[in-house]
């Protein structure tokens, strides 16, 4: 059976990336929009839309946070956000209603999920975490195959570390100050040093507190009994591959053997780089709409 032609939208922070699919093997258009104010970035969407023709459904991953409970009457709103005018802005509701088909929505770090699990380093397993480390940092849980959510989505995020010792600086985040983002996102590590992180050597010490806090997360994810695999992808991860081999030796010293989980070992077969690169977001877009069609939802969330 042939996979539907989906228009899939990724709306991130700095940009939105929508792709005309049925899969990384068939894409049929690729168009990039500079995400600037709600109207003028989701009606340049809107405009790529009424050109595309023969797509069965629509997928949307965006950043958030999202509300993703049906009950709410802004299911599928951008809720309270770091990013400038972007709260409480409706792109779930507003762009299945333009699109007319059936229409998937999740946030952009759960669409990872599912492209890297359809198509990428999570083929294998159906339990799995997708982490990106860019402007921001967010991770997306699927169990069974699905998306994890329950009063909201996983803002794992946001979480506090346990901090490196000796490290007093007080993070970038504007709601949680020294949170995961704040300490080891992109922004946070421009913020703290005055330089993008692809240009930061590699050994110099800014990379200890980094590798120190995304241990931490990779150490959480582990105990919520979750992930067969931790994937991570993003700027940061991209730009700084050694990065990898640092978090694996932080977060095993920091489980001290505890759990012994099966698969745990090797840790460079449990936290992985995406193999999707910058397509993991517009291709779990795809696969949002792909679930859409299939349950014949008006607009669902997954």
């Amino acid at each position: 059976m042939s996979t539907p032609l989906v228009a899939g939208i990724e709306l991130g922070g700095t940009k939105v990336i929508c792709v005309l699919a049925s899969g990384p093997d068939d894409v049929r258009d690729t168009v990039t929009i500079p995400t600037t104010t709600p109207e003028e970035t989701l009606g340049a969407v809107e405009a790529v839309l009424a050109r595309w023709s023969g797509f069965e459904a629509l997928g949307i991953a965006s950043f958030g946070p999202v509300s993703l409970d049906p009950a709410d009457p802004k299911h599928g709103f951008i809720t309270a956000t770091p990013k400038p005018n972007w709260s409480d802005t409706d792109v779930g509701q507003r762009l299945a209603r333009v699109a007319g088909v059936p229409t998937g929505f999740d946030s952009d770090v759960a669409g990872a999920a599912l492209g890297e699990g359809r198509w990428g380093a999570s083929r294998t397993v159906a339990d799995h975490a997708y982490v990106t480390v860019g402007t921001g940092l967010g991770i997306g849980l699927v169990l069974g195959g699905n998306p994890v959510a329950g009063l909201t989505h996983s803002e794992l995020g946001h979480i506090r570390p346990v901090r490196l010792a000796g490290d007093s600086w007080g993070g970038s985040c504007p709601f949680h100050g020294d949170c995961l983002e704040g300490l080891a996102s992109g922004t946070a590590i421009r913020a703290r040093t005055g330089t993008p992180a692809q240009d930061i050597a590699i050994g110099d010490p800014t990379w200890d507190g980094v590798a120190h806090a995304l241990a931490q997360l990779c150490h959480t994810l582990v105990l919520t009994g979750i992930p067969r695999r931790i994937v991570m992808g993003g700027g940061v991860m991209v730009g700084v591959p050694h990065l990898f081999g640092l978090i694996r030796e932080r977060l095993v010293d920091s489980l001290a053997g505890y759990g012994n989980a099966r698969g745990l070992l090797p840790i460079d077969a449990f936290v992985v780089p995406a193999e999707l690169g910058g397509m993991a977001g517009p291709l779990g877009a795809i696969e949002l709409g792909v679930r859409a069609l299939s349950k014949g939802s008006t607009f669902k969330t997954f």
